[in-house]
Formats: structure tokens, sequence, C-alpha cells
């Protein structure tokens, strides 16, 4: 990876930011940037509505993005659905199934909210796997099977703790019961090369604005056989195909999920990014995110006072607190001193933080454009805040 010459590409840099909050979201190549200037300039209409030219060019551009992000995980085209973002999703297949009171969800105790609150809203009966030393304890879920177990949820990496979860096996745990499967890929969808028919997944969620695209879009994998079976939560304009006084017919896959009028613009945009990020290489993305953290881990390990949270092996997220400061603090002292943006609070991961007694944690997150250069910076102003404690 030429990390200096992707840098050319960031035009946010010129601000001389040291961005390490990317697992909130990520910046915005210029290749994307202009990409949606261009849309709005000469291609802007609305989609499957009309014969002319301009709406037959955006509803081409349009499912060309679903072709993008069907081959990026290796799905089919009518297998991929676009939401607003991954909580969107993850509340699409919550809503759709069919869920009744008594039934159970799996998922896991370090869950972002958007993986824990649909399933409380559902009404169901949500069982926990449990987190020991930063790691989920796998071997424990067959003992929480029961034959009211409808799905398991669980997150492929932590926003938290940067562990990375073996959810192949989990998913293998699930289809020995015939229980559904949901994969939240947040954070790892930007960060390695995904394959959902190999990682036994039913359902996969992620969001373009954590992976170089903008907000406003996200995915919904799901496998095709399970998404004709369920019911479309949301009901309105392209997810029909007939309509009368007395009733409907859902429209064919993947629009039969896709009611209203869809982010066109955004989506497109989310395919340049896509073909950003395959042109760099997602093993090569992953690897360079893994020598900045195991570069900074090393660092921070010798910081006076310092509280480093999740295990030795993980993606590129360091969740860390100073003793006798508040996480607070230290994201407001980083940026006034060394303008380093990074994150701080519960990272909507409260439950676990609680769990931990914890008040919260500061953050920081790598990314494509992140430099050794820049974690020294860090590692320096991260020292004089602890040393002046």
């Amino acid at each position: 990876m030429n990390v200096k010459r992707i840098r050319k590409d960031f035009p946010f840099l010129k601000r001389k930011i040291i961005y390490f909050d990317n697992a909130a979201t990520t910046q915005k190549p210029r290749v994307v940037i202009n990409a949606i200037k261009d849309f709005y300039e000469n291609h802007y209409a609305n989609i499957h509505r009309g014969l002319h030219r301009l709406s037959q060019e955006a509803s081409r551009l349009y499912e060309e993005a679903h072709e993008k992000v069907a081959k990026f995980i290796n799905a089919k085209f009518e297998e991929i659905i676009f939401t607003k973002n991954t909580t969107e999703s993850i509340n699409l297949v919550a809503y759709s199934l069919d869920l009744k009171k008594g039934d159970e969800v799996i998922v896991s105790q370090m869950e972002h909210h958007s993986n824990i609150v649909p399933w409380m809203m559902r009404g169901v009966k949500i069982k926990y796997i449990p987190v020991k030393d930063g790691v989920l304890e796998i071997e424990k879920i067959e003992d929480m099977i029961t034959r009211k177990t409808k799905v398991i949820s669980c997150t492929h990496v932590s926003n938290f703790l940067g562990t990375i979860n073996n959810v192949k096996e989990i998913g293998k745990i699930a289809k020995e019961h015939n229980i559904l499967f949901l994969i939240d890929g947040a954070q790892s969808a930007p960060h390695m090369k995904i394959n959902v028919k190999k990682l036994n997944c039913d359902f996969f969620a992620f969001s373009s604005h954590k992976m170089c695209g903008p907000t406003g879009v996200g995915v919904l994998y799901g496998r095709k056989e399970i998404l004709e079976k369920i019911k479309p939560f949301l009901g309105g304009g392209d997810m029909i195909s007939d309509v009368s006084f007395k009733g409907f017919k859902v429209n064919k896959l993947p629009w039969k999920f896709e009611a209203g009028t869809p982010n066109i613009v955004g989506a497109h945009a989310f395919g340049i990014a896509i073909d950003y990020l395959k042109k760099i290489g997602m093993n090569n993305i992953f690897e360079h995110e893994k020598k900045l953290t195991n570069y900074a881990l090393k660092k921070m390990e010798k910081i006076k006072n310092i509280e480093i949270y999740g295990p030795r092996k993980r993606a590129g997220i360091i969740s860390f607190n100073l003793k006798g400061l508040n996480p607070h603090d230290i994201a407001m002292l980083l940026d006034a001193r060394a303008k380093i943006a990074i994150r701080s609070g519960y990272h909507c991961v409260q439950p676990l933080h609680n769990k931990m007694g914890l008040k919260g944690s500061a953050r920081v997150s790598f990314y494509i454009y992140n430099t050794k250069k820049e974690i020294d910076i860090f590692i320096k102003s991260l020292n004089e805040i602890a040393n002046a404690l």
C-alpha cells in the first residue's frame, strides 16, 4: 500500500487533523466527492419511474451500485438491499421476521446498541453470549440454544474492544440447529475481505459511510431463499408490482424491501467508494491496519496509568482510559494539543462498559490514510497528558 499516494486522495487532510475516529465514520476520497457532484449535475432523476433518458441513466447507475456491492461480498444482485445504515438493516430483519412472544434471540455482550434494542422492541427473550478477557465464549452458545431460539445475531468486529469474532464458527452452530444467523459487519466490511458464502450467515449488515462512501446508505445482504419467504416491513412505491383498492402484490427482489425513493446519489457514490477500496485491495488494507495497531499498542502499553481494553489480537480499534481522567477530557485535550480526533464515551456499547465497571472509554481507530508518524504524535501527546496528572 502506498499510503503517501492514498493520502493525496483525501481533501480533508489539508486541515492537518490527525483523524483517529474511523470506527465512527471515515473521510471521503476526492473520487467519491466528485461522483456525487457529477451525478447531481448530469444524471439526477428518480429511478424505476420514468422512460426518459435521465431516469434510465439514474436507474442504471443505481442498479450498478447493487452489482458492485454484490460482487464485493460474493452475493447475488437480488440479495443486496439498500437501507440507510447498518441500524436500519438490522431493524429490517427484526421486523420482517415472524417473531412471537416467547421466541428467543441470542446476541453477544459486546453488541452495539443497534443489535440489542431492535430485539428488545420486538418483545422477544434475549440471551447474551458472555465475554471473557475481551473474547466471546463461543463454547457456551450450544447450552443457550432451545427449541424457541429463532435468531443468533452477532457483531463480526467489536467497535469497542476491536475483537475479531469467529463468526464462521457461530454460523456453523446456527446452521446445525436450523437457526437464522445475522452478522453485524459494520466494522469488518470496511477493513477486510468479506465472503458471505463462507461465513455461514443468512444476513450480513454494513454501512457505506464507514468505508469511504457517503452517509445515508446501508446494506443488508440476505440469503435469497429467506428474503423470498419473509414479509417487507415498509410499504410504498417500488416495493410493489401491483396495487388495487383491495390489496397489493410485492415486487421482485431486491425491490421488495426498498420502499420509496432511495438515496440514489449516495448509492452510486458508494459504488465508486467500493471501486476505490478494491483498487487498493482489501487484504492490503487489513495488513496496513494490523501494522498500525500493533505499533500503537506497543507504545501505548508503556504509558503511565493507562488501561487498554480487549485482546492483543484485534482489528484497528483500541479503547483505553487513563486512571484519574475522564475519557471525554482525554479526547478534548488531544484535540486541543495536537488536533487529534478520537472518540470518547460508551461507543454505543453501554451494557458491556457497565459490566466492566467503566463510565466510558477513549477510542482510537485507524484506516487507509493513517500513518505511524501520526501515531507517534498521538503517543507523545498522550504521554504529556498522563504525566501531567
